[in-house]
């Protein structure tokens, strides 16, 4: 089992945090490996939202479905994956701070079959990407004039 955890303040007020990340269409905006991500569900973002991703992860192509399994506005959004190499669980917690917004994300990832060989590999990967895509997450927040834009998911990335 693979654990990892990252940790940021960004100074950005929670609602927008929350809205922004919330919405993993965005996701490919802030994390480099990400190829895609498609919403695949409809109605409002809660429990039961899925979504389709695409991502390389140490020079591999991987595509995934997942599906939140907790939503609580401003506070939490967890979701597992339901399909893909990969058995993971996820977490972002939001947390109000005299400096913004505390952002926590919490992995735990089952590798099994071959990928279970290079389970130390994956680890290390891992914690490099969240930490890499953490700092871009904060640069795009905290660096872009209209809010709107950001939680809309109509910017990319800093340069």
């Amino acid at each position: 089992m693979i654990r990892a955890e990252q940790t940021s303040v960004i100074d950005r007020p929670i609602e927008d945090v929350f809205r922004y990340v919330g919405d993993q269409t965005n996701t490919p905006n802030w994390q480099a490996g990400l190829v895609a991500a498609r919403r695949t569900s409809d109605g409002p973002l809660g429990v039961g939202t899925t979504h389709t991703f695409v991502r390389r992860f140490m020079g591999r192509r991987m595509e995934a479905d997942n599906i939140y399994v907790a939503y609580e506005p401003n506070k939490l959004i967890s979701f597992k994956t339901t399909s893909g190499p990969v058995r993971l669980q996820a977490s972002y917690d939001f947390e109000s701070t005299g400096e913004g917004t505390r952002l926590t994300s919490r992995i735990e990832m089952d590798a099994s079959g071959f990928m279970s060989l290079a389970e130390p590999l994956i680890a290390a990967g891992l914690k490099r990407e969240m930490k890499a895509a953490f700092r871009a997450l904060k640069d795009l927040l905290e660096n872009r004039s209209d809010p709107d834009l950001v939680a809309a998911g109509s910017v990319g990335p800093a340069s």
